[in-house]
C-alpha cells in the first residue's frame, strides 16, 4: 500500500467503526428507533453524495463513503437479526 494513500483507508476504517457503534448505540438506547428510520437517513446520504457539484474533496468524500457503507452494513445486519 501506498504511503501516500494509507491516511485515507484509516479514515475509513474510522469513520465507518465510528458510525457502526453510533447507530448500535442508537438502536438500543432509542426503542422508537426502526429500521426505516435508518433506511431514511440513507436516502439523505445517497442524496448528499449525489449532490457534489462543487466537490468536496477527499477527505469528505471518504467519510460519507464511509458513512454510507456502515449505513448499508447495519441495515443488513438489522434485518438479519429481525428474520431469525
Amino acid at each position: 500500500m501506498s504511503e501516500s494513500t494509507e491516511w485515507i483507508d484509516e479514515k475509513y476504517r474510522q469513520v465507518f467503526e465510528d458510525e457502526l457503534i453510533g447507530l448500535e448505540r442508537r438502536k438500543e438506547r432509542d426503542p422508537s428507533c426502526t429500521i426505516a428510520d435508518i433506511e431514511g437517513i440513507l436516502r439523505n446520504l445517497y442524496i448528499m453524495d449525489g449532490n457534489d457539484w462543487i466537490g468536496r474533496g477527499q477527505v469528505q468524500d471518504t467519510t460519507l463513503s464511509a458513512t454510507i457503507a456502515a449505513y448499508e452494513h447495519f441495515i443488513a445486519e438489522w434485518k438479519k437479526e429481525v428474520a431469525s
